[in-house]
């Protein structure tokens, strides 16, 4: 693998004695402006994140393995800038950002004034397929006085970010900085810092990160941000004066230092480090620094001996999914890099749902807040199908071996309820977070470790002791129910009327929620069957059927009252609360929209039906209900589907979740999600690409069902529209978002159609989906379909 050509190295000398805009005028000990600015996050649409690859010891992450110390350090970036970079658990931030200014005899200009940016990958294949999530990032000065270069990549040898910076001006007399808002221990809000030599430290309480520079840094300074910090200053009156510490008083901090005037030498190796001891932060960085640019970079990548990103994607079986892309593999690479690196560290398997925290820049950052950190068992099950239709069997079986950290047990804390059913939402060491009942979710394990011991990845024994540790306990929650009395939850559950569905909003009968459900008991009648467990086989089959049986009758309407062109009033309705699908029946409010009529809501749920096998492709009530879910004339509100077209005038489809989904910026007033409280009247979800995955994997059980097989015309189509368009939606990182820009309400903010929102990016489910589109094109049949379920309702 090669590494790009690094930029030429010729630069305008900068031949003005000095920058009096940047230089310090004064010294102090303590900084002033206590506590500083109040925080909020990063901006959440990244354009990359990145971490080393670690190799398993025997399923688990380990400092004795093939790739020795194990790193666990995560970055993203944003906007041209490193935003929140973690340590430790994968949803501990320890910065906000971490941005470059260069200041000029008039002018002062920081990274996140807007400047214009490109993101290539430092490694890729001949063919220009990414094969390592290190970066370099290219930003531009709107009045062309200078460019910033940054390679971006971190330490597997340690627990370090590894920044190579250069500058190149064109004009004389400007000088470099750097400036770090620490939120150490993931707030920003308890944070002390302070110049340790030629270094800088940042700490709250036991934890600490410390930035370093292979040349040292100049006028090292510490403040409070929006008050003695140095761009602050510089902004304010074209100088700065240099804090040595920001006392005994906890805040928002910032840490900078002068790089130098900006020359032909102007190349700066920087690192940023973390420990639990300023000594063990500083040591760190002195490891990384000590090794160099090329070698840590070369040890990332996996160059020859070494043990990287590239010795990953060798283990894959991607060569034979990559026709199927319209973009010769480069996002199917991405993906597979994308989906291991939102993988923890120190529990191995545990899959989160986006290295982002959602609308972000909005949100307050003053308490320890996971965003999209985290575990949720939908989310985790689509990308543990991914790695499966990757051929990573290893990553597939920890996943699922972590499962047991997120059931809810006799042990599970606060728990004084009924078992075996699986949490919402859990941080990465189980903690809980939110305790809702969603039963796809206690389906989905069941339905996983079958896909695993079809696939020969679990074996029959290993199927029995997890039946009768786990899966048993989910399967009976699903036939019998119970009480879910946990933190705030006190609630009976019968099923299949779930508490919420997947969008985890509403309670009642749904046609997705049914669909897993169904798929999870025909599963775990096979389990049981294998197991020695007669009576529950039976019995878990038999409620399966009884649960399919009645689909029709409870969420698909015949008199629908959508008045768009295509509606003729027969469709699966979103979710019903009651057993009259054809009633008048309100839904409950969510997210600042008013609830209405269960008839009126309209999302692609019932396409699940047919990816489990609990519904034909060609079944009645689902081609009913296509007419309705792609009519784009119904009014903006109710309305699901949008069409895109890319530069060259190329179509794409893309579905909103639901009708009336209020999850999204405001239309009416231009603000991010909930960024005035999330019951403002103008709340709109947008686009989710992953809809138009879901739909090419319908195009592709169609195809089967009609015609007995793809034919190359349904191929192509499929390839050119859903692929293609899945593609399409990828920003200029190839990082796949949760919501993109429909051309709905007001527009602040720049967006461009199918442009990824400030939502989450990149979203797991997405770039899974992705992955499982190309695997089931490849295969010519739905890569997460199950034929048992076909079989044992037929």
């Amino acid at each position: 693998m090669k590494v790009l050509n690094a930029i030429a190295s010729a630069m305008v000398l900068a031949t003005l004695a000095g920058c009096n805009s940047a230089a310090p005028t004064a010294n102090s000990d303590s900084a002033p402006g206590a506590p500083g600015d109040k925080p909020f996050w990063a901006y959440s649409g990244k354009t990359g994140i990145g971490t080393s690859y670690e190799a398993y010891q025997q399923g688990r992450y380990d400092d004795n393995s093939a790739t020795g110390t194990v790193s666990k350090v995560w970055f993203s970036l944003a906007k041209g800038m490193i935003t929140e970079t973690m340590f430790g658990l994968i949803h501990q931030a320890q910065i906000r950002d971490m941005q470059f200014i260069v200041s000029g005899a008039d002018f002062v200009v920081a990274e996140s004034d807007g400047l214009s940016n490109s993101v290539e990958y430092l490694d890729v294949d001949p063919q220009g397929r990414p094969t390592s999530l290190a970066y370099r990032v290219t930003s531009e000065d709107s009045q062309g006085r200078f460019r910033i270069i940054k390679d971006i990549f971190t330490d597997p040898d340690a627990q370090s970010l590894m920044v190579r910076v250069r500058f190149q001006a064109n004009e004389p007399g400007l000088r470099a900085h750097v400036q770090v808002n620490p939120y150490v221990n993931n707030d920003g809000v308890d944070d002390r810092a302070k110049v340790a030599g030629d270094a800088l430290i940042a700490y709250s309480g036991a934890h600490y990160l410390s930035l370093q520079s292979a040349k040292g840094l100049n006028d090292g300074s510490v403040g409070f941000v929006g008050q003695s910090d140095r761009y602050s200053q510089l902004k304010a009156r074209g100088e700065f004066t240099r804090y040595q510490s920001t006392g005994e008083q906890a805040g928002n901090v910032a840490m900078s230092a002068t790089l130098g005037e900006i020359s032909e030498n102007s190349q700066f190796d920087l690192v940023l480090s973390y420990g639990s001891s300023e000594q063990e932060a500083l040591a760190q960085g002195q490891k990384t620094l000590k090794r160099g640019y090329d070698t840590v970079l070369s040890h990332y990548n996996g160059d020859g001996d070494a043990i990287g990103w590239q010795d990953y994607l060798q283990s894959l079986q991607l060569e034979r999914l990559y026709d199927a892309s319209t973009d010769g593999g480069k996002l199917l690479n991405t993906s597979a890099l994308v989906l291991k690196a939102q993988e923890d560290k120190t529990h191995a398997g545990a899959l989160i749902a986006s290295l982002s925290n959602p609308w972000g820049d909005t949100v307050a950052a003053e308490q320890g807040h996971t965003g999209y950190k985290a575990v949720w068992v939908r989310d985790f099950y689509q990308v543990a199908m991914a790695f499966l239709a990757m051929g990573d069997t290893q990553t597939a079986k920890a996943a699922f071996n972590y499962l047991p950290k997120v059931q809810v047990r006799e042990d599970t804390p606060g728990n004084q309820g009924d078992t075996g059913w699986f949490l919402q939402k859990t941080h990465v060491d189980g903690e809980l977070e939110w305790v809702g009942v969603q039963l796809d979710q206690t389906a989905m394990p069941i339905m996983l470790a079958w896909k695993l011991y079809k696939g020969g990845v679990l074996s029959k024994n290993e199927l029995a002791q997890w039946y009768r540790t786990m899966l048993q306990p989910a399967a009976d929650f699903l036939v019998d129910g119970g009480l879910a009395k946990i933190l705030w939850n006190d609630t009976q559950i019968t099923p299949p009327y779930t508490q919420q569905e997947r969008w985890e909003e509403q309670a009642g009968y749904s046609p997705s929620t049914t669909a897993a459900v169904v798929a999870g008991l025909v599963s775990a009648g096979e389990i049981a069957k294998l197991s020695g467990d007669t009576d529950n086989a039976q019995r878990y089959l038999a409620t399966a059927k009884q649960y399919e049986q009645d689909i029709e009758a409870l969420m698909f309407t015949s008199k629908g009252t959508l008045t768009g062109e295509a509606s003729d009033g027969r469709y699966f309705v979103r979710i019903a609360q009651d057993e009259n699908t054809n009633g008048d029946t309100l839904l409950a409010a969510n997210n600042g929209r008013a609830g209405m009529d269960k008839k009126q809501i309209l999302d692609g749920g019932f396409l699940e039906l047919v990816r489990y096998g609990v519904r034909g492709a060609d079944s009645d009530s689902v081609t009913a209900s296509l007419p309705e879910y792609d009519d784009q004339s119904l009014v903006d509100n109710l309305r699901v589907k949008y069409t895109f077209t890319d530069e060259q005038g190329r179509a794409y489809p893309g579905w909103r979740r639901y009708g009336n989904d209020g999850y999204g910026e405001d239309e009416k007033r231009g603000s991010n999600y909930a960024e005035s409280g999330n019951n403002t009247d103008g709340q709109r979800g947008r686009v989710w690409p992953f809809f138009t995955g879901e739909r090419g994997h319908y195009e592709i059980a169609a195809a089967n069902a009609v015609r007995g097989g793809l034919t190359a015309q349904d191929y192509q189509r499929i390839q050119h529209t859903y692929v293609f368009g899945m593609e399409a939606f990828a920003n200029k990182g190839m990082m796949l978002p949760e919501q993109v820009w429909d051309g709905v309400g007001v527009n602040p903010f720049g967006y461009e159609l199918g442009e990824g929102t400030n939502s989450a990016t990149p979203l797991a489910w997405t770039h899974a989906e992705y992955v499982k589109l190309l695997r089931s094109l490849t295969d010519k049949t739905v890569w997460d379909h199950y034929p048992i379920v076909e079989q044992a309702l037929q």
